[in-house]
């Protein structure tokens, strides 16, 4: 599934084409995603004027001005293609990936301005919606929900709020999205990597210099991998049909029996399986 940097370089994709523009058009071309989509789905946001493109944890959020939010995940094999007006400037460096199936466009936004995004997913866990935009806080999709990891109300004082008292290693408390939001299996796997903290490591035993450190490279991290463009596991590609790279820069997910890169350490990279989730770790430096 497409986590938190894949989502963000879409919605940096995307921005260019839907910010500020009226949807002209809306097209869905079966009754439903994942989910059914609202029975008038279409009529609300065909004519309205979209505000600016934003994500919450793995969602992409499109206000507009009839007082609705279209609401988008990508599932696991979700993806945008977009017709860019002539001199838009595709976001970040990647390198192409093949053309989708054009049996799994399943919705079209039309604008304006004459750009033009076409959501395909063959698996069609990815999901649209409505939300009311000024309770979009206690949506159920998003109540209850935990700080973004790149703002600052993460830091290491929450973690160690989140943690007290807990037996749980870090690894499954981080990818609770009540505690953070967005975080995934990949990432979280890297940053505990690059804190040199154990996966498994009772959470409510890591002391606060510690907490910092995670803190910083959870963040660290994310930006690295949305600089990058996200990653190619599976069929994630961004809204301009190209794949990013971050995979190649990975320094624990995947690299099992690998030396681990960090300065000084000289493990070997290890797998363990929590909570039904790959684990690649340092069992060396990570303690």
């Amino acid at each position: 599934m497409p986590e938190l940097p894949e989502v963000e370089t879409v919605r940096r994709g995307l921005s260019p084409v839907l910010d500020g523009q009226r949807l002209t058009r809306v097209e869905a071309r079966r009754p439903d995603l994942r989910f059914p989509f609202p029975p008038d789905f279409v009529q609300r946001l065909t004519g309205a004027r979209a505000g600016n493109l934003a994500r919450r944890a793995k969602y992409l959020l499109l206000p507009t001005d009839r007082g609705d939010t279209l609401v988008m995940h990508l599932g696991m094999t979700g993806r945008f293609e977009i017709a860019r007006p002539e001199g838009a400037v595709r976001p970040g460096q990647f390198v192409y990936a093949a053309d989708p199936d054009p049996r799994h466009a399943h919705v079209v936004f039309e604008t304006e301005a004459g750009g033009r995004v076409t959501y395909y997913d063959p698996r069609r866990f990815g999901f649209m919606g409505l939300a009311e935009t000024d309770a979009l806080a206690e949506h159920p999709w998003f109540a209850g929900m935990g700080p973004e990891p790149l703002s600052a109300d993460f830091d290491a004082a929450h973690l160690a709020r989140a943690f007290e008292g807990r037996r749980q290693g870090p690894k499954t408390l981080l990818l609770d999205q009540r505690i953070v939001a967005g975080l995934g299996n990949i990432y979280v796997c890297e940053a505990l990597n690059r804190a040199r903290i154990s996966p498994s490591r009772p959470a409510g035993r890591i002391g606060h210099e510690r907490l910092a450190r995670l803190v910083q490279a959870v963040r660290e991290v994310l930006a690295e991998a949305i600089a990058a463009g996200g990653s190619t596991l599976r069929d994630y590609a961004s809204a301009d049909g190209a794949l990013g790279y971050f995979q190649h820069s990975f320094r624990a997910y995947g690299r099992e029996g690998e030396p681990c890169l960090n300065p000084g350490c000289g493990g070997t990279i290890a797998r363990t399986v929590q909570a039904g989730r790959s684990t690649f770790y340092c069992p060396v430096c990570q303690r």
